[in-house]
């Protein structure tokens, strides 16, 4: 047995406080834990933690960082901690389309240039591109408040590195960071994932926290996921990065580091197999715009003006393909157009890359709603454009007279989907309700699907024109009782009719719908002759061409509930649930059945 192991630990911690960074050097390792994509469970890059501590008898890293510090040992202890984790990251097959984040602590900012320089010099040797590291600023201690914060901020973005706030929702100055520095990453602290699938307000607040990030060109990283209900619910709130043990733990071993997790991927199928009528209308306007990379020199942006001289900006990626934001001719103009100004730029000892001019966009994704891209442009003052992304990578920029046209040309496909006899709203917009409805989880929603019964005899018999009006009416009788814009009405198609509920009590709903069913059967009885009337009957072939008798016309409405917290993406399998209880709901006397998604099949 070694000695290590009979001292007391905080005995063998007050040894290691005197020998604090040789024994370090002995027992801490690097750890990495992976940070994926939700869209498609690849792996994006990994946060290097500290591993080891323990050994020296300290409870968690911070204590051991502490210890450093009061020692007069930080920037040794953190030189070491990212230079070996730099080191194993440029051993990894893939690193050039990965990032390594490293945490940076804000007490070592004094010896932030220092640490600066080192790193570059690593990274050099290791043939590392600094954009493919990203420093997560602590937020254990104010930031900002230290007054060699902002330029060593500006000197690490000249440099190309990334920037990320850690813990977002719990520290120091995170609004001011956000306000005043330009930050590449947020990272939503665990306390707001934790059980977010059955949190109301955590979802709330991390929507909005994803809202606002994206209008500043913020991608969101939510860590410390545990559960696919919480996966699920970051996916669909709109975060575009995701770590956490639910995706895979930290290990020191790369070698049980994959390039994707299948199990991510698997969750991934239930999505929409099929593209929303916004996407396919905004890849129709995409511009794929010429691109320069942040680290490039002052010339080829010239020379990228001189091909393209109607162009008055492009975009700016960084060596991983990201957008970092765009560069506008304006900016360059004041250089050109002043003695020696282009001459200036160019000279190595200015020192000045396309990096010192990139000025912010608004990035999202590809899948994003039209609605959601011009709210972007309105809270984005003096916006060239929208970047949009496709797996976090560049996919092109939209203008706003481009997303006019977008707007425009989707309010045409919905007046076209509308039915001309009701003026309701078609399959494809169903479609999409249920698709939105389905992921937005904050209330409990009802899908009701409405069906005549007897139809085909009443409608052979008494004629198109009178099958028309019976349709009309019926429409007519939803619009009276469902008129809040809260509520969507569609029409499938001839007798069928589907009704969307947000936020009803099931009570509530229940009473409306008998109301519809009860006055609908009285204006449907009137259509018919005294003599049909009063038999309860109608003689008529069914759809075989057997004549028989049929009872009078009337509805069915089968309403498959989604309870508050649940989130569904697959349309298919709602449509299913929808047919089984559409069939109950003709089989009843009562015309009408209610059932729990899930409940129906069963």
């Amino acid at each position: 047995m070694s000695s290590a192991a009979v001292l007391e630990p905080g005995v063998f911690r007050r040894y290691a406080s005197d020998q604090l960074l040789p024994l370090a050097k002995l027992v801490i390792e690097n750890a990495f834990q992976p940070i994926v994509e939700v869209a498609t469970g690849s792996v994006f890059g990994y946060e290097s933690l500290l591993r080891g501590h323990d050994r020296l008898g300290f409870a968690s890293p911070l204590e051991l960082i502490d210890q450093a510090h009061d020692g007069g040992q930080l920037l040794a202890l953190e030189q070491m901690v990212a230079h070996r984790a730099l080191a194993k990251f440029a051993g990894l097959p893939d690193f050039s389309s990965q990032t390594l984040f490293l945490n940076l602590d804000v007490r070592m900012i004094r010896d932030g240039q220092l640490f600066l320089e080192k790193i570059v010099q690593h990274l050099r040797q290791a043939g590392v591109a600094p954009s493919s590291v990203c420093f997560e600023l602590s937020e254990r201690f104010d930031n900002t408040s230290v007054p060699e914060f902002a330029e060593l901020m500006s000197e690490m973005r000249k440099a190309g590195f990334k920037l990320a706030i850690d813990d977002f929702g719990v520290g120091h100055g995170e609004m001011k960071l956000l306000c005043d520095y330009p930050v590449d990453y947020l990272k939503i602290d665990r306390h707001f994932i934790s059980d977010i699938d059955v949190n109301p307000r955590k979802r709330h607040l991390v929507k909005n926290i994803v809202n606002i990030a994206h209008v500043l060109g913020i991608r969101v990283i939510a860590e410390g996921i545990e559960t696919e209900a919480e996966f699920l619910a970051c996916r669909e709130y709109g975060v575009d990065l995701v770590q956490g043990y639910f995706i895979a733990r930290p290990t020191s071993f790369v070698t049980e580091l994959q390039p994707a997790y299948p199990h991510l991927a698997a969750i991934g199928l239930s999505r929409r197999s099929s593209q929303s009528l916004d996407e396919i209308l905004i890849r129709k306007q995409i511009e794929k715009l010429p691109t320069v990379f942040e680290n490039e020199s002052i010339d080829s942006v010239f020379e990228l003006f001189r091909r393209n001289p109607r162009q008055a900006f492009f975009p700016v990626l960084n060596a991983n393909g990201e957008p970092r934001g765009v560069i506008n001719e304006y900016h360059l103009k004041e250089f050109i157009y002043q003695p020696f100004g282009r001459d200036l730029l160019k000279n190595k000892v200015y020192e000045r890359t396309i990096a010192h001019f990139v000025e912010r966009a608004p990035i999202i994704g590809l899948d994003a709603e039209a609605e959601e891209l011009m709210s972007l442009f309105a809270n984005m003052e003096n916006s060239a454009c929208v970047i949009l992304t496709e797996n976090m990578r560049y996919a092109g920029v939209v203008s706003a007279a481009s997303l006019i046209k977008v707007v425009n040309e989707k309010q045409l496909k919905i007046a076209q989907d509308q039915n001309p006899l009701t003026g309701l709203p078609g399959n494809r917009a169903i479609r999409d309700f249920m698709y939105q409805a389905g992921r937005d989880d904050d209330e409990q929603r009802f899908f009701c699907y409405c069906d005549f019964d007897h139809f085909k005899p009443f409608n052979d018999h008494y004629g198109f024109q009178m099958g028309d009006h019976a349709i009309s009416l019926f429409a007519a009788l939803m619009k009276r009782y469902f008129f809040s814009d809260e509520h969507f009405l569609g029409h499938v198609g001839g007798d069928d009719f589907f009704i969307g509920i947000r936020d009803w009590s099931r009570d509530e709903l229940e009473e409306i719908l008998e109301r519809l069913l009860s006055d609908f059967h009285d204006d449907a009885v009137a259509l018919y002759s005294e003599e049909e009337r009063a038999a309860g009957r109608i003689r008529g072939h069914d759809r075989t061409g057997v004549e028989r008798d049929f009872p009078l016309l009337r509805c069915s409405i089968g309403v498959v509930h989604l309870p508050q917290g649940l989130i569904l993406d697959d349309i298919a399998r709602i449509g299913t649930e929808i047919a089984t209880v559409k069939v109950a709901a003709k089989e009843s006397d009562r015309g009408l059945v209610f059932a729990s998604y899930g409940d129906a099949a069963k």
